[in-house]
Formats: C-alpha cells, structure tokens, sequence
C-alpha cells in the first residue's frame, strides 16, 4: 500500500511544470484527496479538464496570503510546496515579489501547516540557492533557512519539515529545451548566452523521485540533494539540433541577469557534515543554540574536498545528451 493512500495531500503551485506531474504521482498512488493551491484560475481549468479526477480539488489563492493557506491546508496531511518566482532575469528587476513569494510564502506555507497539524511538509529548492548572484537564488536560499529554522526553533512540533535541491529540469515550464526547439523550427539559429556554461540535467520524473526520498526519509530540518549529471549549454543545443535534424547553428548572445558559469548543488560544508545516499545527499540541519562559547577552543575541522556542482560533475557528451532527451516523453510530445 502506498504511503499517500487514502490521505490528503496538498500541492502549492500544483499547475506548474513540477506540481502537476506530482499531482499525477500522486492519484497514482490512491491519495484520498489532492488539492491544488495557485493563483492562475485559467491554468487551474486547463488541468481541471485535463485530469478529470474528482480526487482532484482547487484553491484559487496564494502563498503570500496567510488566511488562504491557512484554509488551504486544513484537514491536509502532506504539503509539498513548490509554489515559487522561479525566473532569474524577472526576479533580478523585481527582487521584492521574490521574497514576498519565496521567502514569505514559503514560511505562511510552513506556519500554516504546523496550526493545521500537518505531519510532514517538504519545501522544493534550487542549486541557485547555493553561493546565490541573483535574487531568486537569494530567495530560495531563505526558504531553506526558513524552513531549518522553524525545526530547530520548533523541536516538539509534530509537522516535520524538510528541503529538497536539484537543478535544472528538462522540459519544465520556461525551461530552454522548448525554446531550441521553436527556434529550430523557425529556421532561426539558437540563442546561448555562454556556450561553455554547465546546469546539471534532471528529467521531471527524477525530481519527484527526490521529493519521495524526502518525504520518506527526513527528519526536521534535512535538505535533500539529488546527484545528477550535466552538460554544457552548446552540447545541450547541439543534441537538440540533432534530433530535429536541423543545422546546429548558435548565436552567442551573453550572459543574462544574474546567471553563473555554473550551479553548486552542495557546498563542502553541507558535504562534510551530510551522507551520502547513493543517488542523493542528505545534509541534517545544524543544530547548534545561539551559545557559541563552547566553540572558542573546541571547533569542527573541514575535510576541504570541494563542492559539488555543474562543472565537477559526470560530464554528458552529446550522444548521451540525445539519449537523455529521446527518454523524456514530454521531448517526443514536444517533437509531434
């Protein structure tokens, strides 16, 4: 029987990229009930004909409104949170609606969850969390300083909350892949800001097999990394161009607002004190209190084996990076 059977789960952001495929894991897995919390009632009635479940039930509110999460997670047993302002270059010209969403959302999600009794939240990040340049990835490293610090400030609440952190999903909402693809197919050349930039390359599925091993698995506080190969952007381009048997023409175009030459998924800090998991890592929250005297003689030595991220990592080719793609359903779909 699985875990989500016959219980009530809901799904902040439950129409994006990430929400709706969890919501499909979800009634896979005879949930009781789904409900769906976003603001974009248009978005909300495209997946209500799509999914045709009467499972299926839909809160027109957002994150940042307190009264409507709080209605929203009444009776609910899970939340996963994946409401988010995931766009880099839009959050670099509006960083305020980003913490509005990001930071203060995610804590009315968690604050919400606790009053409702809610037994186990996991909050959804990013590796631009991690060392951030840009405001999303500022925002999103508060979400998970929100969400350790409610576990060590809360040590006796029953509502365990946890993060997870992966990189880039292929085929998401606004995700480069589509764009290749229109772009091919408008005899266009693609647009790379930095052909030698690397982001790590997880298919959707992959993502919520990381969310599962988090709900599974933690303990208030732990962030989850899932491991995950990558590319360069040119590679990434150039299988595209393959695999629509186009001319892999590319216009080099700069650097946009706030991107990196890579992503860190861990630092070796986290890597220090986490485990390894085989496909994932798990880093505990610090536990430590605000009395930090003890620490003047007596320290935490730092094995310095370096971070984990887009540059160090399994290096795809492009054989391998069609072979990743032609795997992906929503790629074909993309191609009919």
């Amino acid at each position: 029987m699985s875990e989500f059977s016959q219980r009530s789960v809901l799904v902040t952001g439950g129409t994006g990229s990430f929400g709706s495929t969890m919501v499909r894991h979800l009634l896979e897995r005879d949930a009781r009930e789904v409900r769906i919390l976003s603001r974009d009632e248009l978005k909300q009635d495209d997946m209500r004909r799509l999914v045709n479940d009467s499972r299926v039930s839909f809160y027109l509110g957002d994150v940042r409104d307190r009264d409507s999460v709080e209605r929203a997670t009444r009776g609910i047993d899970y939340v996963f949170h994946a409401a988010a302002l995931k766009q880099v270059p839009s959050c670099e010209f509006f960083p305020l609606e980003a913490v509005r969403t990001n930071v203060l959302g995610s804590a009315n999600v968690i604050e919400a969850s606790n009053a409702n009794g809610v037994e186990r939240v996991v909050c959804l990040g990013t590796d631009k969390a991690v060392y951030p340049v840009n405001a999303m990835g500022h925002s999103k490293a508060l979400m998970e300083k929100t969400a350790q610090a409610f576990a060590r400030n809360n040590p006796t609440s029953t509502t365990v909350v946890s993060t997870v952190r992966y990189g880039n999903v292929l085929l998401s909402r606004g995700s480069v892949v589509p764009l290749f693809v229109e772009q091919l197919r408008a005899g266009k050349p693609m647009t790379v800001t930095d052909p030698g930039m690397t982001r790590f390359l997880m298919s959707l599925d992959e993502a919520v097999d990381l969310v599962d091993h988090a709900f599974r698995a933690s303990k208030p506080g732990d962030l989850f990394i899932r491991k995950a190969p990558a590319s360069t952007i040119e590679t990434l381009a150039k299988a595209v161009a393959r695999l629509l048997g186009a001319e892999d023409r590319i216009e080099v175009i700069g650097t946009r607002h706030g991107e990196k030459l890579y992503e860190t998924l861990a630092t070796e800090e986290e890597l220090h004190r986490g485990s390894d998991q085989g496909d994932y890592f798990r880093v505990p929250v610090d536990s430590r209190d605000l009395n930090y005297s003890q620490y003047f003689e007596e320290g935490d030595v730092v094995e310095h084996t370096g971070d984990y991220h887009s540059h160090n990592t399994q290096r795809l080719d492009i054989d391998e990076v069609c072979g990743v793609l032609e795997g992906l359903p929503a790629f074909t779909r993309l191609l009919s």
